[in-house]
């Protein structure tokens, strides 16, 4: 489903990866764990064609985006790939149904199609009483929340997380931690997911151990 051969990437003089290769099965949730500079967050930029290996190959569904355009790969991205990171991103201005539906214009521009599918979202995601708040009136955890529905919005192949928790309290982590397998069981979603929280780590399919840019265990 995932699939990285040989992936190699500098900055410079520093080597941050050095040749990775990686398999990820459908379904699966799969945690990237490691020291700080261990090449994690580099690895899923690239999966998530953000930033383009120096050698190496990457398929998501059979599909190599880097031998695509610009423009079909920033497509590729938006229709193959969901997106959560620690602090959530969201776009103050708007509400959280809006932010939920923004990946849905971009890809179809069919307004009524984006707000249907981001209100069943948020409300699976029992934010419905919340939908019309604006993010500065939201809690940590609802606003990761809205993050986790947008990066659904498009059902992507695989959805990428980037210490997810990491600014969460203890409850909300829990409670995120189990919205992931609910998930998966629900819309077989596959996650991978950067983290140092070694309790997330430990409920996953699988864990990967990075270190000064390998895979080591």
């Amino acid at each position: 489903m995932v699939e990285t051969k040989g992936i190699t990437k500098s900055f410079g003089s520093l080597q941050a990866l050095k040749g990775i290769d990686l398999f990820i099965h459908k379904k699966e949730i799969v945690a990237i764990v490691g020291p700080s500079g261990a090449g994690k967050t580099t690895l899923l930029q690239i999966i998530g064609a953000l930033d383009r290996p120096q050698t190496g190959t990457l398929a998501v569904n059979g599909i190599d985006p880097f031998r695509l355009n610009e423009k079909d790969r920033a497509a590729f991205r938006n229709k193959q790939i969901g997106f959560i990171f620690q602090f959530h991103h969201l776009l103050p201005e708007f509400t959280a149904l809006e932010n939920v539906m923004i990946p849905h214009l971009i890809k179809s521009r069919n307004y009524r199609e984006a707000e249907r599918k981001a209100k069943e979202l948020i409300g699976f995601l029992r934010l419905s009483d919340r939908k019309d708040h604006k993010p500065s009136e939201l809690s940590g955890g609802e606003k990761q929340r809205v993050a986790v529905a947008r990066a659904l919005i498009n059902s992507p192949s695989v959805i990428l997380a980037d210490e997810p928790s990491g600014s969460l309290d203890s409850k909300h982590k829990d409670e995120l931690h189990q919205l992931f397998f609910e998930l998966r069981k629900e819309m077989d979603q596959t996650f991978i997911i950067v983290t140092h929280d070694l309790n997330l780590a430990r409920l996953t399919d699988r864990i990967i151990s990075m270190q000064d840019g390998v895979i080591t265990a």
